[in-house]
């Protein structure tokens, strides 16, 4: 008996996925900065780092810009979570007292995505405070 297995290579009638259509300079600067607000939204279901995660991989690819934006603002979320934890943990080992970092840290937190996007629609580079270089 014989196996009925398809040589390898690509079948009749395939054809490769097209790649990525660029992005405008308007669109990227626009997505940029909802990336950067994204948080918001992913605030509503606890997850304020999918927003930013769900962006950087659907326009990677659409532009430089956007990528480097999208990979700012998910650095950004995943460093200020491992902040936050920290302040977590330090709470606990100091039965409370690092709650009193909890404020300044959610206002520095609000405020320093603001200014990424602020500067994501101006066309500038992220500035991205206390981040981690997680994502390129």
């Amino acid at each position: 008996m014989s196996d009925a297995t398809p040589p390898p290579g690509p079948q009749p009638g395939y054809q490769p996925p097209a790649p990525p259509t660029p992005l405008s300079d308007s669109d990227q600067r626009l997505w940029s900065t909802l990336t950067h607000l994204g948080w918001i939204a992913g605030s509503f279901i606890g997850l304020p780092f999918l927003p930013a995660l769900v962006a950087y991989l659907v326009f990677k690819e659409r532009g430089g810009y956007v990528r480097q934006h999208t990979a700012a603002a998910l650095n950004f979320q995943i460093s200020w979570l491992l902040w936050g934890i920290a302040i977590v943990i330090l709470s606990i080992v100091t039965l409370g007292l690092g709650l009193l970092l909890i404020f300044p840290f959610a206002v520095a937190y609000i405020v320093f995505t603001v200014v990424d996007a602020v500067h994501a629609n101006k066309g500038e580079a992220p500035s991205s405070f206390l981040s981690l270089s997680l994502v390129r």
